[in-house]
């Protein structure tokens, strides 16, 4: 997969938040709520109407163009953010955390912050680099596709259920059109058309032929999606509250964050129970019968969302603004640390076989006989 040029002009407009957002904070009108969701729906408006005049070729060509150069701003937005809470700058967004969004001072809101700030502001300039030299984007989409929505399922959620709930304000109801815009966005990235793949039918055929026994990569890969899922159903019991002696130690002893009253560590846990525990089981599948060519997609956007969701749930477990009794023990660090990593890695090197040697999941070529009797 090429990598496609980031848009420069993108990176130079949204690098326009730091004055924007300093001479903000020194405005007094912006100490009241409502004041402040109006002017950043002003803010963003008028950031887009300077997108579409210096960039009406892209956008007319993809209107996502748009789209990721007015989220790559609000990127920009979060990354100072982070930062700020962090205590790496300041005088930029005392503001906008105190009075639109406090939750963003939680240690998860500063981990989402960081990641929309870095990984997902790197794909919007890749996605829209690669719009303006007319190239595919498709498999970087799906990443970002599933970063944000994990993000979205974890961070809503999680405001209106936990301590947090009657801090909401007026600009979180511009979540609104922000997700319905992203979910928009999403949906065309999944509809354009795969890269055609370099794959005759002849190799098709021959990688088709192989047992799981003859393809160790892919063995290795179903084990390790054997293990995830009983931990994916492990946590997911310990936030149920289950009472068995192993819940209850690995609760107070390995990840006492999954108790914070903050609920993001524990919709965490559920939406991976309900949701990624189901796919690794359809992919363990997807690597023992050829033909499943839904894999490659969805790993890819899998790969994405459980990235983010534990770079933000890894973070938080450790950092300051968690209290203490809820933070990792020194003790059991190297072992929070190890499994957590290792759970963010295997869906990554899933999503990297299947980029790298889509042949066993391609449809067999017509006429062949399918080496296995079910069809896909």
């Amino acid at each position: 997969m090429d990598t496609p040029p980031l848009a420069g002009k993108i990176a130079a407009l949204s690098l326009g938040a730091l004055p924007v957002f300093y001479a903000l904070n020194h405005i007094s009108v912006l100490s009241h709520p409502l004041g402040v969701a109006l002017m950043s729906t002003l803010i963003l408006g008028l950031f887009f109407v300077a997108i579409y005049s210096l960039s009406h070729g892209e956008i007319h060509y993809d209107p996502l163009y748009a789209v990721f150069a007015v989220f790559a701003f609000t990127s920009v937005v979060d990354l100072l953010i982070a930062l700020q809470e962090d205590g790496y700058m300041i005088g930029f967004m005392e503001f906008y955390t105190k009075e639109a969004e406090p939750f963003l001072r939680t240690a998860h809101g500063i981990f989402i912050c960081y990641w929309d700030g870095t990984v997902h502001y790197l794909l919007y300039l890749a996605m829209a680099g690669a719009i303006r030299r007319r190239k595919r984007y498709r498999n970087l989409g799906l990443y970002w596709l599933g970063s944000f929505v994990m993000s979205i399922l974890v961070f809503l959620p999680g405001n209106i259920l936990g301590k947090y709930s009657s801090e909401i304000r007026p600009t979180f109801f511009l979540t609104i059109p922000y997700v319905l815009v992203q979910c928009w966005a999403g949906l065309k990235v999944f509809n354009q058309s795969r890269a055609p793949t370099r794959c005759t039918p002849n190799m098709v055929q021959e990688e088709q032929r192989k047992g799981l026994l003859q393809r160790p990569a892919d063995l290795a890969l179903v084990i390790y999606l054997i293990l995830a899922g009983f931990f994916t159903l492990f946590r997911g019991l310990v936030v149920l509250d289950c009472p068995t002696d192993a819940c209850f130690v690995y609760i107070y002893q390995y990840e006492p964050y999954l108790r914070d009253p903050v609920a993001y560590p524990r919709v965490q846990m559920l939406i991976y129970m309900f949701y990624v525990l189901p796919f690794y089981g359809l992919a363990a599948y997807a690597l023992i019968f050829p033909g499943c060519s839904w894999l490659p997609d969805w790993a890819l956007v899998f790969a994405g969302a459980i990235g983010q969701a534990q770079f933000s749930h890894m973070g938080a477990s450790t950092h300051l603004r968690t209290p203490f009794t809820y933070r990792v023990p020194e003790d059991t660090w190297a072992c929070f640390f190890l499994c957590n990593l290792m759970y963010a890695l295997g869906p990554h090197l899933l999503a990297y076989r299947c980029l790298l040697w889509p042949a066993f999941f391609l449809h067999p070529p017509p006429g062949s006989q399918a080496p296995h009797k079910k069809q896909h």
